[in-house]
């Protein structure tokens, strides 16, 4: 799963933290489907879920404070779509400190983290981009 330009917002810190959620969820889905023994990815799997918990915090707060700057009408929807995903990855880590970071539950959580990615910000996302043009504004 890589970056794609078309996946461009148009706001130079959102396209950028936008690319380093694409690469680390995309080496963290390698890691998973590598031929390595599970015990062997484990690390990488804690790793990856402890940056998720963080960074998209960051970048849910980065990206809701340009929304607000710029005006965007949906922010409040994009704000709750922010939410559900938050509480999603905590879910997964609360299951990973229940259940053992099995590998059935890590399949399912890399599985999530790339549908939501790619569907977030080649969908939701870019109507912020859609906006920003349509008021004939540059971030």
């Amino acid at each position: 799963m890589m970056w794609k330009e078309k996946y461009r917002v148009g706001a130079d810190l959102i396209d950028t933290q936008h690319k380093e959620l694409f690469h680390r969820v995309s080496n963290f889905i390698q890691t998973v489907q590598s031929p390595q023994p599970w015990e062997a990815k484990v690390e990488k799997v804690k790793e990856t879920m402890a940056f998720m918990q963080d960074y998209v915090v960051v970048h849910f707060n980065d990206e809701e404070r340009f929304q607000e700057k710029i005006g965007y009408p949906e922010l409040e929807r994009h704000r709750d779509i922010h939410a559900r995903f938050r509480e999603g990855v905590q879910g997964y880590v609360d299951r990973a400190a229940k259940e053992g970071f099995t590998e059935e539950l890590i399949q399912e959580f890399g599985g999530k983290l790339m549908a939501w990615l790619i569907m977030h910000v080649a969908a939701e996302d870019q109507k912020i981009g859609a906006f920003l043009r349509s008021q004939g504004r540059q971030p």
